[in-house]
């Protein structure tokens, strides 16, 4: 039986190794697996060596803090994924964590095959990183076309994929009545799922929301959370004592939340695609320490937090960023645009021409990784 180890980093990796796995499983039932994940790969039945929550740091303050913890756990990693001895070791995003696993796994045992998807944004910053994957990666999946170049410059094997998140979504539909008030239209609100982050959204998020209510009464505002941060977003909601919220975290009752949504505020990250995927228009928040901003400032290379405006150079999804995130400024932008259908859908258009060009050319972005996994096993 051949053996696949699956080292993931924070929840959206979890999310995305798991629609692979889903693909990989159809085509090759015969295979056994173990981890470093979470939520959704448990629903697979696969094991976790450890809770990825132990893990999910954010900002460079926050990761030389736990320096030491985050240490013990890639040698715990390193030596458990030596021990289980897999044919595959598929690493998905997280590359501070997962790409030092899989450097060492390599020099340890060169027989091990490393796939590894979402490419490091190279195009960000810290672009010579590249040079040093050819050492131990076999093979790296790409979210975006335009990353190709990158990889192919060094002789890297990379496959361009698409983005999962962007598959059409054949979920079975659920009525939605008992979550919905009649009359009520819905803003989606995304406050990220790493703790560090939510916890420094939702209080702005909450006083946002307290200013629609004096100005509006035909919201409800719900919050799309992950399994690991539901409880720290309902005893937060519970403190402000806000009308019309709501949060879930069922993966197909918020992908038909989002899709009945007026509008969403989201903090910067791959939720932007889901966003952009369902047609629906947003903002963008986005706010760390000052320390860690002014070092991402002084190396990120490009001028724009979110996907879409990075690919556009342009502001399309407008951004809030640091001081310009405050429960106010998303109050003024959300409104401007509620009050202007025109300018949210040119929004929606412009969204729409940038996702044509990062789909997968195939049917099914996360059944060609899947084909590329295969690939590495027989």
């Amino acid at each position: 039986m051949k053996k696949i180890f699956i080292l993931t980093g924070e929840p959206s990796g979890d999310k995305l190794a798991s629609t692979v796995i889903t693909q990989l499983n159809q085509s090759n039932p015969d295979i056994e697996y173990l981890s470093v994940g979470g939520y959704h790969l448990t629903l697979l039945g696969i094991k976790s060596i450890f809770d990825i929550k132990e893990i999910t740091f954010m900002g460079f303050t926050s990761v030389l803090l736990n320096i030491f913890k985050i240490r013990n756990k890639i040698n715990i990693t390193i030596a458990e994924i030596i021990k289980f001895n897999p044919d595959l070791l598929f690493s998905v995003d997280s590359p501070d964590f997962t790409l030092r696993v899989a450097e060492k796994v390599k020099k340890i045992n060169n027989n091990i095959k490393i796939v590894h998807y979402v490419a490091p944004q190279v195009w960000i910053w810290r672009e010579g990183r590249v040079k040093n994957f050819k050492k131990f990666i076999d093979h790296m999946l790409l979210l975006f076309n335009f990353e190709k170049k990158y990889f192919d410059k060094e002789n890297i094997p990379n496959t361009f994929v698409g983005h999962p998140l962007l598959e059409q979504d054949n979920k079975s539909k659920i009525d939605l009545s008992s979550l919905i008030k009649k009359k009520k239209k819905i803003i989606s609100i995304f406050a990220g799922s790493r703790k560090s982050e939510t916890s420094v959204l939702l209080p702005i998020l909450c006083d946002f929301i307290k200013l629609m209510n004096k100005k509006f009464d035909d919201y409800t505002f719900i919050f799309h959370a992950t399994d690991e941060n539901k409880k720290l977003i309902v005893n937060f909601l519970k403190k402000y004592s806000l009308n019309d919220t709501q949060v879930i975290s069922d993966e197909n009752i918020k992908s038909q939340i989002l899709s009945n949504s007026v509008f969403a505020v989201a903090k910067s990250g791959t939720v932007s695609l889901e966003i952009c995927n369902a047609n629906i228009p947003s903002i963008i928040i986005y706010k760390i320490n000052m320390i860690n901003y002014l070092i991402m400032k002084f190396l990120v290379k490009v001028k724009f937090a979110n996907i879409i405006n990075i690919i556009n150079n342009k502001e399309v999804i407008p951004e809030l960023l640091q001081g310009d995130c405050n429960a106010k400024e998303i109050y003024n932008s959300v409104v401007y645009l509620l009050k202007n259908p025109e300018l949210m859908k040119d929004q929606v258009d412009n969204c729409n021409k940038t996702l044509k060009n990062i789909r997968s050319k195939s049917s099914s972005s996360s059944s060609e990784a899947s084909s590329i996994l295969l690939k590495y096993l027989n």
